[in-house]
């Protein structure tokens, strides 16, 4: 692996993109903050190392904050190792059995509903630390306003997150040192081998979701890497098993679940990376930063973090892809609203199931185009003849009343059982009847 210095500048601004969002996404979902850096240095420097993806980085994703934050609350943070451990054998032995690819096949408005729905309870989980008091409001405002607008200035090389949460943190330690600051602990007190009398049914269930919301997110991760840049494209089987080794490393180490993550691997593309050196510096610096300089983190005010994390929930909303997708397509869009919807009122596994099912349903009503036309012959039939669209079959045939009947099915290009064994009692009892029935193309 040849480092360039534009990969050695690369792995810098990823480790600053990187640093508060792996705090952040740790506090937000329960665990200690320095577990959150574990992960970063796990998703850097091993799965970093392995084939797959050339320029996604991985780490602690705002996408997993809801399951980390609820399986902490029903197994107990030390359950999260197994669980985590689990979910890394299972994306193992999905690459190994060639399902990469397989997680891209999904509606793209259930992934979009996921997304939301995952962004806001991110944001409806974190306003609790802004309305604390107006000192922390005023912190999380101003946090929020210097990302915003630092992406339009000339120094914008530098991550407008890390901007906002250097300079609120230093107004914070002049003028607010009362604000609620984050704890860190120790790594030797915090970093603990996974207790296997934990598993039980309810531990392997939460795996199972967590290795199946991992995957699709990575490999959601990797299609749009792709996109950004001209390099090696991923080899999508090799990325599963590169992501499950890093989740079957953080799960024995008790740390949070990885998955690739587009703010990081966009940070890197942007940065001028050309090669795995630069993801894999990130977590090198990352190492360094909690083994030498810890307590720096026991300085950011809460609500900063907060802010941070309302910030990647709003992205993670995607208001101009739901605009696109409203103005396109408005049956995918219920399907997107229903997704989003059921995760906020319920979980996000109920929610991605509800939104996968109806997504199904949709995509069947539409293969599912059928013409029934009453011609003076008889009828013919244009389309595919489904069980879904059996009413109108039946409807149309209820109609036919002459002594000679034409039944054309020429034009039909699937007929599946259901309806071909209404067609053929129909015909049945139209012959039983006295009349003539044609049948065509049949």
């Amino acid at each position: 692996m040849k480092t360039k210095w534009t990969d050695l500048g690369a792995s810098v601004v990823v480790f600053l993109v990187a640093l508060p969002l792996c705090v952040g996404v740790a506090v937000a979902s329960g665990v200690p903050a320095e577990l959150g850096i574990v992960t970063g240095v796990v998703g850097g420097i091993v799965v970093g190392l392995l084939p797959g993806s050339t320029m996604q980085v991985s780490g602690p994703a705002a996408g997993l904050t809801v399951l980390v934050a609820d399986a902490v609350s029903r197994h107990g943070i030390q359950a999260l190792g197994v669980i985590v451990l689990s979910a890394g054998l299972m994306q193992v032995v999905l690459g190994l059995a060639r399902c990469g690819r397989w997680f891209r096949a999904i509606s793209p408005s259930v992934v979009q509903g996921m997304l939301a729905g995952i962004g806001l309870v991110l944001i409806f989980g974190q306003l609790k630390h802004l309305v604390v008091s107006p000192v922390a409001l005023a912190l999380g405002l101003l946090t929020v306003l210097i990302m915003l607008l630092w992406q339009r200035t000339p120094l914008r090389v530098v991550p407008g997150i890390l901007v906002g949460v250097v300079v609120c943190t230093g107004l914070a330690a002049v003028f607010a040192s009362g604000v609620e600051k984050i704890t860190v602990g120790t790594l030797s007190a915090d970093v603990h081998l996974p207790d296997f009398s934990l598993l039980d049914t309810g531990v392997v269930g939460t795996a199972v979701v967590f290795a199946l919301v991992a995957s699709a997110e990575s490999m959601f991760s990797a299609a749009a890497v792709d996109r950004m840049h001209d390099g090696p494209r991923t080899q999508y089987n090799k990325e599963l098993v590169a992501q499950g080794v890093g989740n079957t490393i953080c799960g024995l180490l008790g740390a949070l679940p990885m998955t690739a993550v587009i703010v990081r691997s966009a940070a890197n593309v942007n940065a001028g990376a050309r090669t795995k050196a630069s993801r894999v510096l990130h977590g090198v610096w990352l190492l360094l930063f909690v083994v030498l300089l810890p307590g720096l983190l026991t300085l950011i005010p809460v609500a900063v973090l907060a802010a941070v994390l309302v910030h990647a929930g709003w992205k993670l909303l995607g208001l101009r892809e739901v605009v696109a997708l409203w103005r396109t397509d408005r049956a995918e869009s219920l399907v997107f609203v229903l997704t989003a919807g059921l995760i906020v009122a319920t979980d996000l596994l109920t929610g991605t199931v509800a939104g996968l099912l109806a997504a199904v349903v949709k995509t069947a009503w539409d293969v599912s185009r059928l013409q029934v036309t009453v011609t003076p012959e008889g009828v013919a039939l244009r389309g595919n003849a489904t069980f879904l669209r059996l009413p109108v079959l039946l409807d149309e045939l209820d109609r036919v009343d002459r002594e000679h009947v034409r039944m054309d099915l020429s034009g039909v290009r699937h007929l599946d059982q259901a309806c071909g064994q209404a067609i053929d009692q129909w015909v049945d009892q139209s012959r039983r009847a006295g009349k003539t029935v044609e049948l065509v193309g049949r």
